[in-house]
């Protein structure tokens, strides 16, 4: 009994040190990164969540194998599971580095970064970690690297429509057709910001904030209009009418100002863009104008509108400018026989 007493200490030593450097330590650090704004510091302690207690734990049960009054060949058994543990969880960690570090370089190019790629990496990271565990522990992996080869096909045959999309997903983020965090309208009419590209689906977020699912096969070979690209800037167009008897001259200036007055509030870095208006149409009750102004992006045509129009509203007031609606003038002829009238009917 007294040879399992070192053991068992060893083993309550691994322990306590791995709550304690997990408790107080490794979360004093992150927050210290925290504060300084370390580059990267959060996905690394991300990464390593939990994995300080682990390790600890595993030294500790190691110092136990190798103090304990044990066979030979069930030591060798116990420190090849030990082994086989610590490499997992190396990997696991590498896994999460890599997924973590390839969504904060494509973040910094994309407002959301597409999940697929991250996927991906952290899924051949984990492959290949499996591969060389199962290497150091001796197992020979050539056969293993084949079969998975030759189930690979039998799989991609039976699996096809998952593999186009997956394949299609690809596609969508290098050929930039699409990027998470662009405002998209589907040819079926729904519309709204892409906020994932995931192995099989792409996920569309609707100004109402519904979720559209839309397989990435279908998007890649569907016709859509991308408002992001190749830039976010649009022009917003409004329509609008004046009177036979306005100043035309005036009508431009005052229109023109308060243009300039909601790109100020709107889309201030747009203001070197002055908006203008051309004349087009002599209507039938006005002369039809088109306004032109700069915003942001696709999402600001909404409240550039609503400004515009409560502004230019009350300046064409002050100025004395009107919009004039359709007036019909109804002549009804009096006197008139019922025969005439039917007669008119006919």
């Amino acid at each position: 009994m007294m040879d399992w007493i070192l053991p068992l200490a060893l083993i309550l030593v691994g322990l306590l040190s791995g709550i304690i450097g997990e408790k107080f330590i490794f979360n004093k650090l992150k927050i210290f990164a925290a504060k300084r704004q370390i580059p990267g510091s959060e996905t690394i302690f991300t990464s390593l969540q939990r994995m300080p207690l682990i390790w600890f734990v595993l030294a500790g049960f190691l110092g136990a194998i190798i103090s304990a009054p044990l066979k030979p060949d069930i030591i060798i058994l116990l420190r090849k599971i030990i082994t086989i543990i610590f490499l997992y969880s190396v990997t696991l960690v590498l896994a999460r580095l890599t997924a973590g570090f390839v969504k904060l370089y494509t973040h910094r190019t994309e407002i959301v970064t597409a999940s697929l790629i991250s996927n991906l990496a952290k899924t051949a990271v984990l492959v290949l970690g499996t591969l060389i565990v199962l290497q150091t522990i001796g197992v020979e992996i050539t056969p293993i690297v084949t079969t998975l080869g030759i189930g690979g096909l039998a799989v991609g045959l039976a699996l096809q429509d998952t593999l186009a999309n997956l394949f299609s997903g690809f596609y969508l983020i290098i050929s930039k057709q699409v990027r998470t965090g662009d405002y998209v309208k589907l040819d079926g009419g729904h519309e709204g910001y892409i906020t994932d590209i995931t192995w099989r689906n792409t996920t569309i977020k609707e100004l109402s904030n519904n979720v559209i699912i839309v397989p990435n096969s279908k998007l890649s070979s569907a016709i859509f209009t991308n408002y992001h690209l190749p830039v976010k800037e649009i022009t917003l167009t409004m329509n609008v009418g004046v009177s036979y008897d306005s100043d035309l001259e005036e009508v431009e200036r005052v229109t023109v100002e308060v243009a300039k007055e909601v790109m100020q509030e709107v889309a201030p870095n747009l203001i070197e863009n002055e908006p203008y208006i051309r004349f087009h149409t002599f209507g039938d009750f006005s002369i039809d104008f088109t306004l032109y102004m700069r915003v942001s992006e696709y999402f600001d045509q909404r409240i550039g509108k609503h400004l515009f129009v409560k502004k230019l509203h009350k300046r064409y007031q002050q100025a004395g400018i009107s919009i004039p609606f359709p007036i019909r003038d109804v002549y009804v002829q009096e006197n008139m026989g019922d025969s005439g009238a039917l007669e008119n009917f006919k």
